[in-house]
């Protein structure tokens, strides 16, 4: 990924049932190698936009440089709401995850055409 080694981090958007677009936002975390923190400002201006548009703010992405598509211990602790959907990006594929009070559950990705 071109962000390696460090993560890269990003929201997405869609309807009910899809999602239908993938923002890219800077990482501002102290250990961008081990950790992501979406930027607060295009936090912000998702949150805006969200409110504003046809299309609502469903969860976030990263990247794990490391290859494992298995959210880690520091994905837990960074949860904030459990609505969100989570993805987690490798060179190998995709991986998508429901976070919950016990840790993340797994969720099965269908690809559709637009």
């Amino acid at each position: 990924m071109a962000s390696a080694p460090h993560e890269a981090c990003g929201l997405l958007f869609g309807t009910a049932d899809r999602i239908v677009e993938a923002t890219v936002a800077r990482n501002v975390a102290a250990e961008p190698m081990r950790r992501f923190e979406i930027d607060p400002a295009h936090l912000f201006d998702a949150h805006r936009r969200s409110r504003a548009g046809s299309l609502a703010l469903h969860g976030c992405w990263h990247s794990h440089p490391d290859g494992s598509l298995t959210p880690s211990r520091h994905d837990a602790d960074g949860v904030a709401d459990l609505s969100w959907l989570w993805l987690i990006a490798t060179a190998d594929g995709i991986a998508a995850w429901q976070p919950a009070a016990e840790g993340f559950r797994p969720v099965a990705l269908v690809e559709r055409d637009l």
